[in-house]
């Protein structure tokens, strides 16, 4: 077989895969993760509420899917979340092999987003299948300080804890940044969409970016001051981030506020689900 014969084969199986990765079934899985991700925003959101008004609850995601398996039939729904973040990864997953839609999509940096992505959905995923087959599964603050402490015990690990946390806090700002840009207005079919849709997708946007990346800096501020402590217990998962905004001057309205703002990034998600280029 001639090497040109070879290098044919190599581009049409290359096609091949990127028609696969970018098929109905990954369409679907792509939408369901969205979806998935969705009802966990407005999930932790409403917890963070409860607690910003002198509830109790967990406000993360392993709390959020904890209170739908109360309910009837909650165990179907938690699989079904578990299995649409599992998608998510997948469709992730994919574009960083393959590249995502829209402009510069190939690009190699939009591919490494993309893998960090991968990772952080197949994390959540195993994380709500955990509770979905009933063995539990640990809070993110507990979740987030195990990690810290392992981390810590490496050479140079304040240094990597420290580094952790400035991509943490980088990626929060990021997510700020961009939803005050609108930058998600490119990865929205606007042509299917109605003029009052749109306003009410872009506020959606908007507002529930930033608030979610508001989250992400804490958290990565949090991360900063137990690597310079070299202290586990100073980082935070979501639920302890998200309990300190009511220790702020503002008090918990402040809290609420950003708890709002989640479940309303929640409600982007669900309309992403819906409209978004996949």
């Amino acid at each position: 077989m001639s090497a040109s014969t070879s290098a044919r084969r190599a581009r049409r199986g290359g096609r091949a895969v990127r028609q696969a990765a970018s098929s109905s079934a990954m369409d679907a899985a792509a939408r369901w993760g969205l979806g998935a991700r969705g009802v966990i925003y407005v999930l932790v959101g409403l917890l963070a509420l409860q607690i910003a008004f002198g509830g109790g609850g967990q406000a993360d995601q392993t709390g959020a899917v904890r209170e739908v398996a109360k309910e009837p039939f909650g165990a179907v729904v938690v699989w079904a979340i578990g299995l649409g973040l599992v998608g998510m990864a997948l469709w992730r997953l994919s574009e960083a092999l393959f590249g995502a839609s829209g402009r510069d999509g190939d690009r190699a940096s939009k591919r490494a987003v993309s893998g960090v992505r991968f990772a952080i959905y197949t994390f959540l995923a195993f994380s709500v299948l955990k509770v979905a087959v009933g063995s539990g599964g640990s809070s993110s603050n507990q979740q987030s300080q195990d990690f810290t402490a392992r981390a810590l015990e490496l050479p140079a690990g304040r240094w990597l804890v420290g580094l952790a946390g400035v991509v943490v806090l980088a990626t929060g700002l990021y997510i700020a940044v961009q939803g005050l840009r609108k930058t998600f207005r490119e990865e929205l079919k606007l042509g299917q969409m109605s003029r009052r849709q749109r306003k009410i997708v872009e506020f959606l946007g908007l507002v529930g970016s930033v608030c979610r990346g508001t989250v992400f800096a804490a958290a990565g501020i949090f991360v900063l001051q137990a690597a310079l402590a070299a202290d586990a217990d100073q980082a935070k998962g979501l639920d302890q981030t998200l309990r300190s905004f009511a220790d702020t001057p503002a008090g918990p309205w402040l809290l609420a506020a950003i708890a709002l703002g989640l479940a309303l990034f929640g409600a982007f998600s669900l309309a992403l689900a819906r409209w978004r280029k996949v």
